[in-house]
Formats: structure tokens, sequence, C-alpha cells
């Protein structure tokens, strides 16, 4: 999940309770908090960025449309262009499934090409691997610019208060 609209780390907070409170979902576990600059568009705003791992008996479809209700609740706005955003949920992994289709992909389609996305899903899952790729998260990362790592920032852990 990602903000760079508004409150960031109180949007990211109020996505996490959301899956709190989503049913058929449980929330595992989530990552530090991290600060990173804007992916596939320009814009002065940096992202707060995080990753969660969650257990659910929901389809990933029925997730998708519970996610984009989420980030429509904390004034997503949908316009069709990559831009700035207040809330930001992508569904990267579920359960090893690989499809790919216009509005979900599993996984993530970029997934491996993020550094924000994988510094951190190791600090999550550091030994578990790409379900296409075969590699880990950390194999995957180390094959990334260190550049592009080092403009990555930890906040810290995000506490649901």
């Amino acid at each position: 999940m990602g903000s760079n609209l508004g409150d960031r780390k109180f949007f990211c907070q109020r996505a996490l309770w959301a899956l709190k409170k989503l049913p058929g979902v449980y929330l595992i576990k989530w990552s530090s908090l991290y600060l990173t600059p804007p992916v596939g568009f320009s814009s002065d705003r940096y992202f707060y960025n995080l990753v969660a791992e969650i257990k659910t008996s929901l389809s990933p479809w029925a997730l998708l449309f519970s996610l984009w209700q989420i980030e429509l609740a904390n004034g997503r706005k949908r316009t069709g262009k990559v831009t700035d955003r207040s809330l930001d949920l992508d569904i990267l992994l579920y359960e090893g499934a690989t499809f790919d289709s216009k509005l979900l992909s599993l996984p993530h389609q970029k997934l491996h090409e993020r550094s924000f996305v994988l510094i951190p899903l190791v600090e999550l899952l550091p030994h578990e691997k790409h379900p296409i790729l075969n590699k880990t998260y950390e194999e995957l990362l180390a094959k990334r610019p260190p550049s592009e790592k080092r403009a990555i920032k930890i906040l810290g852990p995000l506490c649901l208060e």
C-alpha cells in the first residue's frame, strides 16, 4: 500500500484498520513504513509505502474490489492516469496464484522491478520465492540498482493507534 497525498501515515493506518475489519480477511502482519520516491510518473510528493500480509477467504477478485472500496473511502480518485493519490492498494501475491488479466495480474506484474515493493516484502518474507521467477525476494532485490535502493528510507514501524 502507498500514499503520497495528505496525511500519508494516517491513510496507511486507516487502510490497515479497514483490512482488519474486512469480513473474510485476517491481517497477519505488516512491514515497516518506508519513504519512497514516485515511480512511473513525475511528482515531487514522496510516498509512504508498506506491505501487509493477510489470510483471506475472499477470491482474488472479491479482494480486489474490496481494496478499491477502501481506496474510494479514503479519497482515492481513479482517473485512468498514474498520478498522486491518497491511497493505493495492490494485491502483490495470492497463495502462489499466477494469472494475467486487464484488471488483475498475479503475481503483480512489476513486483520484481520495484525496490519500493521488494524492500518491505523482504522484511516480511525474505526467503519466499516469486511464483514465476523462482527466485527469493532477497535475490530479486539484490538485482535492483543501488541508487534505486538508496532512495528508499525506512521510517520505522507503523502502529495502529
